[in-house]
This record gives structure tokens, C-alpha cells and sequence, in this order.
């Protein structure tokens, strides 16, 4: 045994000191970086996605010591709050709503906290921390998504920290959960299933879901589930993870029209019925004559209020100003063409490309949700994390450059009043545009170069 530990270790020596390194870039990441030193940040990203591809490139065979790393990386971010994102302050004030019997759909944080006998854990430093804009506005998180928060509060009591380590520990069990789906899933349609870890140690993934607490790895944990059951022709009990992807985040629901062509049309209604169900059922708890309004006022403004990060949008904004364009009432009329636009890109994939097959179906769904990111005006890193998903069932990596690129879109971080920087937003989307032209023209149906056997 000694022999072949000291064999083991002398084989794969390098491949031990970089993810070794990986493991003080991520603790350093977590426990010593603060958001508005942006020099720091782009070098830790920088130095932790070359580490990542160098670890995929020499161990992308060995499959035990890939998904030890993986979990590590995880695990580091375990003990401290997020230093990216103060969402996490919203999803335990409304976990501890629910806990205290208050509908979070009902009220706004400035509201409650204008109630002289409102009594709620950490209420002031909760809603200091969740910002402004979010403390103004009715919760916009989808009815699963709050059952997590409510779980999570409960067994965190009344320490932050404690809810922060429940919702990690699921987040980290959901990154698991999609890891081992979707590895069966490459199989199941061909693929070499090692490109899962182009997903599970991507730096972008580790520090936006683990890291910061972002909920999109268990909306896709059970959107990847549901595309594995339908891979096994087990399409009814499929409904049931896609119902509960949904309920978490409800991007998914961008691709349902799409199950028109996939399925026959008895098929596809009976899954559009329990969907529907399941949704309704989740939704029920929370149901008052206010909700369907609070709700789908606070959605609305994603469409017509935010703009970050933005591709097309910013291009088409410096076009706009020049001809005496008021921003605030361009964003509002985009936002609606946006919309509209989604709907019949989401059609067109529906009705004129081939969805019959699941490949098919799951290429259809990168290049909707591709579109709507290049024209949507806000795009924070988190969102490409779906795209990082669906591309390693296709023929595509762009997705990948851009969970590298999207990096540069920090800086406003570092900014008091979040201003971006148009020339760092410029290489972003210029690496990514240029990979994906490179792609579609040069190597169709082909692995890019750095993904070769």
C-alpha cells in the first residue's frame, strides 16, 4: 500500500501542486478578498481558470481525483458569508418570514420595517444589508426557491452564518447532483462524459454558486435531472424536476414551447398539465389576491429598470444618446422589445428547427438562451452558468470563454456608485462574439482546439 501511494503521488505530482494551489487561490478568494479590489479579483480568476484548464488537461481520465478537487474547492467557501453578492441577506429575510408566518410576496422589507411592533431575527442588519433597491421591492424569488429559503433559516436560527452554511451545503449538494445527471446524460447521448468537469471545476461556477450563494445550480441540478429522465424515455416523472427547476428559478420556463415539436401532441400536453400542477400546488401556500400583482410587477422590472453588463444594449444605448435618447425611457421600451423579441426567437426554434431529438432539443435551448443574453440588458456572471451547462451537450464551448470574460464585468464592483467600464465590457463581448463566429464558421460539429482527445 505504501509502495502504491508513493507511486500515485509520483505520477500525478503536478497534477496534486496546482490543485493544491487551487485550494489557497480559492481560500484566498473566500476569507481575504474584498469586492472593490478588482486588481486582486481578475488576477484570482485569472490564475484559478489557467489552473483549471491545466487540471482537466492532465487528469481528464482520472475521475476520482477530478471530483475530490471539485468537492474542495466547494468545501473551502464553507465557513465565511459571500464578498460578491449581498443577495443572500434577501434569501434569509425571506426564509425568516415564512418561518414567522408572513407571506414574503405581500410585503416589502421597508414596509415591515416601518411596523413598530415587527419583530424578525437580525431584521437591521438583514435589511441593511440587502441594499436598497431590494429592501423597496416585493420578493421576486419563485415559491420553491422560498421553501429552500425557509429550510435553510430554520436549521441556520438566528445566525447568519449558520443559514449561510445550510444554503452552501445544498448548493454544494445540488453542483453533485448535476454532476452525476449530467455525466449520465453525456452518455446517454455520446458524448466523452469527462466534459462535465468543464462545468464542475470551472472557477466561474465555484465562486458564483458556492461562493456567493446564487440558486441557479439547483434550478439546473433539477433541469439537468429532468433532461436525464426524458434521455430514458421516462418523460412523465420528467415533469417533476422541470416543474421544480421552475419554482427555483424560472428561466426554464423560456424553453417549454419548445416541447410542442419534442413530444407528440398527447404527449406534450399531459407534460405542460402536470407542470402545471406541480407549479400550482407549490405556488398555493403563498397564494393571496395580491400575489399574481407583486409578483409579476417585481419580475417586470428585470425587463424595464436594470441594465448591467449588457452587450447589444449598450452598443444600441451610445447610438441612442447621440440622437438626444433619454436612458431611463430607453431601457423601458427595450425592455418590452426584449420581451417580444424572446417570444419569437423561442417560436421560431420551435416551429423550424429540429427539436425531435434531444441533442436537438438541448442545442435549441444554448443558442434561445444565447440570444437572449446578447440582447438582454442586464447580464450578471451567474446567468452564464446555465449556458456553461447546455454547451457541454453540444458541439459549442463559447460558453466557456465567456464564463472567463464575464470577469471583467467585476470592475463595477469595485466602483462606488457601480459604474461600468465600457472597454473592459467591449473585450468581453468581443472574445466571446469572436469565439463563437470561429466556431460556427471554422470548426462546426467539431470539439474546438483545446477540448481535443
Amino acid at each position: 500500500m505504501p509502495n502504491q501511494i508513493a507511486r500515485y503521488l509520483k505520477l500525478h505530482k503536478t497534477s496534486i501542486i496546482l490543485a493544491l494551489v487551487c485550494l489557497g487561490l480559492y481560500y484566498t478568494f473566500a476569507y481575504h478578498l474584498e469586492r472593490t479590489d478588482f486588481i486582486k479579483l481578475l488576477t484570482l480568476f485569472a490564475a484559478l481558470f489557467f489552473l483549471f484548464f491545466k487540471l482537466i488537461q492532465f487528469e481528464k481520465w482520472n475521475f476520482k481525483f477530478l471530483v475530490i478537487c471539485g468537492v474542495a474547492f466547494r468545501v473551502v467557501f464553507l465557513l465565511t458569508e459571500p464578498n460578491l453578492s449581498q443577495d443572500y441577506y434577501r434569501f434569509i429575510w425571506d426564509g425568516q418570514l415564512i418561518l414567522n408566518g408572513i407571506n414574503p410576496y405581500l410585503f416589502t422589507p421597508d414596509t415591515l420595517m416601518g411596523q413598530p411592533d415587527f419583530v424578525l431575527a437580525n431584521a437591521q442588519e438583514l435589511h441593511n444589508g440587502m441594499g436598497a433597491l431590494s429592501a423597496r421591492h416585493f420578493s421576486n424569488y419563485p415559491p420553491f426557491n422560498q421553501y429552500i429559503f425557509a429550510i435553510t433559516a430554520f436549521f441556520g436560527g438566528k445566525s447568519i452564518l449558520g443559514s449561510v452554511i445550510a444554503m452552501r451545503t445544498i448548493i454544494i449538494l445540488a453542483d453533485i447532483g448535476i454532476f452525476y445527471f449530467g455525466r449520465k446524460l453525456l452518455k446517454k447521448i455520446n458524448r466523452s462524459p469527462h466534459v462535465i468537469f468543464w462545468y464542475f471545476l470551472n472557477p466561474l461556477i465555484i465562486v458564483e454558486l458556492t461562493g456567493n450563494l446564487h440558486f441557479e445550480g439547483v434550478m439546473l441540478f433539477f433541469f439537468i435531472w429532468a433532461l436525464y429522465l426524458l434521455s430514458v424515455k421516462k418523460w412523465v416523472l420528467a415533469a417533476v424536476p422541470y416543474a421544480l427547476s421552475i419554482c427555483v428559478k424560472l428561466v426554464p420556463l423560456i424553453f417549454l414551447p419548445l416541447f410542442l415539436t419534442y413530444f407528440k401532441r398527447k404527449q406534450s400536453l399531459l407534460f405542460y398539465t402536470l407542470i402545471g400542477v406541480i407549479s400550482l400546488i407549490l405556488t398555493l401556500p403563498f397564494f393571496a389576491p395580491e400575489f399574481l400583482n407583486n409578483y409579476s410587477e417585481t419580475v417586470g422590472l428585470w425587463f424595464s429598470n436594470f441594465e448591467f453588463n449588457a452587450g447589444f444594449y449598450n452598443a444600441l444605448k451610445k447610438i441612442a444618446i447621440q440622437f438626444d435618447a433619454k436612458p431611463w425611457e430607453l431601457i423601458k421600451s427595450y425592455g418590452k422589445i426584449t420581451a417580444f423579441g424572446l417570444i419569437i426567437v423561442t417560436l421560431l426554434f420551435t416551429f423550424l428547427a429540429k427539436n425531435q431529438k434531444l441533442s436537438n432539443l438541448i442545442a435549441n435551448m444554448l443558442w434561445i438562451l444565447t440570444i437572449y443574453y446578447f440582447i438582454s440588458a442586464t447580464v450578471h456572471p451567474w446567468y452564464v452558468i446555465f449556458l456553461v451547462l447546455l454547451c457541454i451537450f453540444t458541439d459549442y464551448r463559447f460558453a466557456i470563454i465567456w464564463s472567463a470574460a464575464i470577469v471583467l464585468s467585476y470592475f463595477a464592483y469595485a466602483q462606488i456608485d457601480f459604474k461600468e467600464h465600457m472597454g473592459l465590457l467591449a473585450v468581453e463581448y468581443i472574445s466571446v462574439y469572436g469565439f463563437l463566429i470561429y466556431e460556427i464558421f471554422s470548426r462546426k460539429g467539431k470539439n474546438p482546439k483545446f477540448l481535443k482527445n
